[in-house]
C-alpha cells in the first residue's frame, strides 16, 4: 500500500500581517507531528505544481482568476472579514488546487494506493466567483473536476469539515455522478447546508447535509457515516473518493463547537476506506487547535498507511442525534431505492 502525500514549503508563502487563525504554524504542526511518529517519511511525496489556468477554469470564472492573480501584485488584501491574500497567496492557492489534482488523479490510476494533500489555504467555501470563508480556490472541486476530464464517472465527496462547503455543494449542485455529503455544525457560517437542500432538478439526492447542532462527537459523527452515509456510498459506487478533511470538529477547537477526538476521524478514514477499492484522497481544510490537528492527522495517516484505527469510547448519542438523521434518511429516501429497500440499512432502519 502506497500513500502519496502533498507537501510544499511555498504553501506557508499565505499568512496575514496579523494573528490569523488560518496561518502556516497549522501546517508545520501537522508536519512535525507526521515526522515525530515516522509517518512523512512512509508516503510517497507528489510534487506540489501551480494549477492551470483550464483546470481553475471548470470550477472558477476567469474573472475570479484573474482577480486571485492580481493580488499576488500587492502587499496586502484583505478580500472579506475573514478571507485575505498576501503577495504569495495566489501562488499558493494555485500550487494547493494543482498538488490536489495530480495526487487525485495519481490514485484514481491506481499508481498510489489513496493520499493526504497538506495544503493551504483550504478550499471547500470558494465559488465560482468569489474567494470567502478563508479559501481562495475551491481545490477539491478543482481536483474533482480534472479527475472527471482524466475519465473517472462517479466521485464522492465527503465533507466532515465543521462548516458546510458551501462553494462544493453549489458547483455539483447539478451533477448526478457527483455525490456531496457533508456534516457541519448548523447553524453557522456560512449559513448554508440544511437538510432540505438535497441538490438540483438533475441531481435530487446527490446532495446530502447532516447539520448538527453543538456538541457532537465520534458516535454521532459515526452514527451518521453508518446510517446515512455508507448506505447511500454503496449505492452509489463512486470511482474516487475526495474528503474535504476538515479538523475543526474535533474537540478543543478555536472556532468550531464540537467534540470528534483523532480516533474518531481515523475511524471515518476507515469507513471511507472501504469504498472505491480504497481510492481515497484526503485535502486539508480547516481545524485551528494545532494540537488537536497534529494528532488528528497523525490518526488519519496511519490509516491510510494500513494500520486499524483506534477504536472510540463508548457514549451515549446526544438526544437530537436520532431525529437529525430520521430526518435526512426520510428527505433521502425517495432518490436511493437501493440503500432503503436493503436489509439492515441505515435508511432502513430505525434509530439506535
Amino acid at each position: 500500500m502506497t500513500t502519496g502525500i502533498v507537501y510544499d514549503e511555498r504553501f506557508l508563502d499565505h499568512y496575514a500581517p496579523y494573528e490569523h487563525p488560518e496561518n502556516p504554524g497549522r501546517l508545520t504542526a501537522i508536519r512535525a507531528g507526521l515526522e515525530k511518529e515516522g509517518l512523512f517519511t512512509l508516503c510517497e511525496r507528489v510534487p506540489a505544481r501551480l494549477a492551470s489556468d483550464e483546470e481553475l477554469a471548470r470550477v472558477h470564472t476567469q474573472d475570479h482568476i484573474r482577480r486571485m492573480d492580481a493580488t499576488a501584485k500587492r502587499d496586502f488584501i484583505q478580500i472579506d472579514p475573514d478571507t485575505y491574500a498576501a503577495p504569495g497567496s495566489s501562488a499558493a492557492a494555485r500550487l494547493a488546487a494543482g498538488g490536489l489534482v495530480d495526487l487525485a488523479r495519481a490514485v484514481w490510476r491506481g499508481e498510489l494506493s489513496n493520499g493526504f494533500a497538506l495544503v493551504r489555504p483550504p478550499g471547500h467555501h470558494a465559488e465560482a466567483d468569489q474567494a470567502m470563508g478563508f479559501c481562495l480556490y475551491n481545490n477539491v472541486a478543482v481536483a474533482a473536476a480534472a479527475t472527471r476530464v482524466a475519465g473517472a464517472t462517479r466521485i464522492l465527496i465527503a465533507d466532515w469539515d465543521v462548516h458546510h462547503g458551501n462553494g462544493t455543494q453549489n458547483t455539483f449542485w447539478n451533477d448526478p455522478d457527483v455525490l456531496y455529503f457533508s456534516t457541519h455544525q448548523y447553524p453557522f457560517y456560512p449559513g448554508t447546508g440544511s437538510i432540505e437542500e438535497i441538490g438540483g432538478a438533475a441531481a435530487r439526492g446527490r446532495t446530502v447535509n447532516v447539520p448538527w447542532p453543538a456538541g457532537m462527537g465520534d458516535g454521532e459523527y459515526l452514527e451518521a457515516f453508518d446510517r446515512v452515509l455508507m448506505p447511500l456510498a454503496r449505492e452509489f459506487d463512486p470511482d474516487l473518493v475526495l474528503v474535504s478533511c476538515g479538523f475543526d470538529a474535533a474537540r478543543g477547537d478555536l472556532i468550531g463547537q464540537m467534540r470528534v477526538t483523532p480516533a474518531g476521524y481515523g475511524q471515518m478514514t476507515s469507513r471511507l476506506r472501504s469504498l472505491a477499492n480504497g481510492r481515497l484522497v484526503l485535502a486539508l481544510e480547516g481545524g485551528y487547535n494545532l494540537e488537536a490537528i497534529r494528532q488528528s492527522s497523525n490518526a488519519c495517516a496511519r490509516v491510510l498507511l494500513g494500520e486499524d484505527p483506534d477504536p472510540v469510547r463508548p457514549a451515549p448519542l446526544h438526544p437530537a442525534a436520532g431525529p437529525i438523521l430520521e430526518r435526512v434518511i426520510e428527505q433521502q429516501r425517495p432518490f436511493w431505492p437501493a440503500a432503503a429497500s436493503r436489509s439492515g440499512s441505515g435508511l432502513d432502519s430505525p434509530g439506535r
